[in-house]
């Protein structure tokens, strides 16, 4: 089992979950705050067998999209989603 910890920016969050509902995937959202320039974020975390990460990662891709933002002189590209995916040791349903 992995653990797919997607950190995704506040202003497509409300896609992302949807787009994962529709597909029957379960998420626990948890309001987070952070990254360079401070802006506001979601995280979600999302149990899952490895066979579904590749279609999971294409489901948040599909509905995040990189943008372009000016700090100072200088265009930082800022992604709209960061997905870790660690392994799960155990994992117990109560």
């Amino acid at each position: 089992m992995k653990l797919i910890i997607a950190i995704v920016q506040d202003e497509y969050i409300n896609k992302v979950i949807r787009a994962l509902m529709e597909n029957k995937i379960r998420t626990t959202k948890l309001s987070s705050t952070g990254g360079f320039l401070k802006s506001g974020n979601t995280t979600l975390l999302i149990g899952v067998e490895e066979d579904e990460i590749p279609n999971i990662v294409e489901i948040i891709k599909g509905q995040c999209k990189s943008t372009k933002v000016r700090e100072g002189d200088n265009e930082i590209t800022v992604g709209g989603a960061n997905l870790f995916i660690v392994d799960v040791d155990e994992y117990v349903k109560l």
